[in-house]
């Protein structure tokens, strides 16, 4: 076993690295064409800002500031029937500099901010323009920041934790366990997976934490097979992924009578990414979700065709934000960008799917459920065309 787990513990250093570029009116949703062109039905350009991290030291964040921006013209240059005005305003990365450049976007006339990227600069915009009667969709899926004016555009823990175990609820799965990491991101996944569990009326058979490191997943392996045979666990919904203790776990629980074969294994990340997720043997059969592959995939294919390289895995968020602004712009309702609109039950076609914001700030999107075999993605549920259907 020790041989085998150095072989994990050296995959787990190299996708730790690979991840580090990835993140930590009617009844059908809104949507917009991708003809291009066409006559305005509004008599000017309406302003937007959008908030980037231009100006930051890190090549990595620069590359995804640039990313942003060409997302968002390319949902510009896909409205048909409304012009708009996009600005563009450097953050650095920082929160004093979001909340400078949202000040001076608002001051420029934008009717609407579309970013930043970070929780604590996209707070700190929101308060700054929040007597201005201007709304913010930023890029963070962090819903503890949601709220007011502010609307997180990525897809957040309790929107895939509904999907799943509605998913596996219907599959028969009825006495879930969570098995979660002890730090922030860990509990706010935790707390989604038990709220998601007890609304689709299964048991939480449990949940066992653990200390975010190699000895810690070690470590929790014994409470986690103690509360699995004591609660008769028949799933174990995990929020780790390939960057954190995926990796271990998926060779440690089946290692100790806790494989695939007697338990059925959810993550609340995604685990095609990075792609050598996909060749670990422990994630074969387990259940995950992610973005409608179809429109996803076109978005990638279309970002590339126009700027020759794949598109980071948020830069869809900007399309998404320019996406829905377009499609409101365009009904000519004079409250068009406040909150009702923001918030209209039909949601809006974005670059991978039907997506919704939600009165609380958070979102909800259509996700399709998925799993693996022979190494690849298979999927086992659409992701749903509207907010009419199955999945939510």
């Amino acid at each position: 076993m020790f041989a085998v787990l150095q072989t994990i513990r050296k995959l787990f250093t190299r996708l730790v690295a690979l991840f580090a570029v990835l993140w930590l009116a009617a009844c059908q949703p809104v949507s917009v064409s991708n003809t291009g062109g066409g006559g305005s039905t509004t008599s000017a350009a309406v302003p937007v800002a959008l908030l980037v991290p231009h100006g930051t030291s890190s090549a990595q964040e620069q590359q995804l500031a640039r990313d942003l921006e060409n997302a968002a013209r390319l949902a510009v240059s896909d409205l048909s029937g409304v012009q708009i005005d996009l600005r563009v305003y450097g953050t650095a990365g920082q929160a004093p500099q979001a909340q400078q450049a949202a000040l001076n976007a608002v001051a420029d006339g934008a009717r609407i901010i579309v970013g930043p990227l970070h929780a604590e600069s996209a707070n700190a915009v929101a308060v700054a323009v929040a007597d201005r009667n201007v709304n913010v969709l930023a890029f963070s899926n962090n819903p503890t920041i949601a709220g007011g004016n502010l609307f997180i555009l990525g897809q957040t823990f309790q929107n895939t934790a509904n999907r799943l175990a509605g998913f596996a609820t219907r599959q028969g799965k009825s006495r879930i366990m969570a098995v979660y990491s002890d730090n922030l991101a860990g509990r706010l996944g935790r707390s989604a997976i038990e709220q998601a569990v007890r609304n689709q009326g299964a048991t939480l058979a449990g949940s066992v934490g653990y200390e975010f490191s190699q000895n810690g997943v070690i470590g929790a392996i014994p409470s986690i097979k103690t509360a699995v045979e004591t609660n008769a666990v028949d799933a174990i919904f995990l929020t780790s992924n390939s960057a954190g203790a995926l990796p271990l776990f998926s060779q440690m629980l089946p290692e100790n009578g806790l494989g695939p074969d007697r338990l059925q294994y959810i993550g609340l990340s995604r685990w095609d990414t990075p792609p050598q997720t996909l060749e670990l043997p422990g994630v074969q059969g387990g259940w995950f979700a992610l973005p409608d592959p179809a429109r996803a995939s076109q978005f990638v294919s279309r970002f590339q065709g126009a700027h020759g390289n794949a598109p980071h895995p948020i830069a869809s968020l900007a399309y998404d934000g320019i996406a829905a602004i377009g499609a409101l712009v365009k009904t000519g309702n004079r409250e068009a960008l406040g909150r009702a609109s923001l918030t209209q039950s039909a949601g809006f076609q974005g670059g991978s799917g039907v997506f919704r914001l939600r009165p609380d700030g958070s979102n909800e999107r259509g996700l399709a459920v998925a799993t693996i075999r022979d190494k690849q993605v298979t999927v086992l549920s659409p992701a749903p065309q509207s907010f009419s259907g199955a999945g939510f």
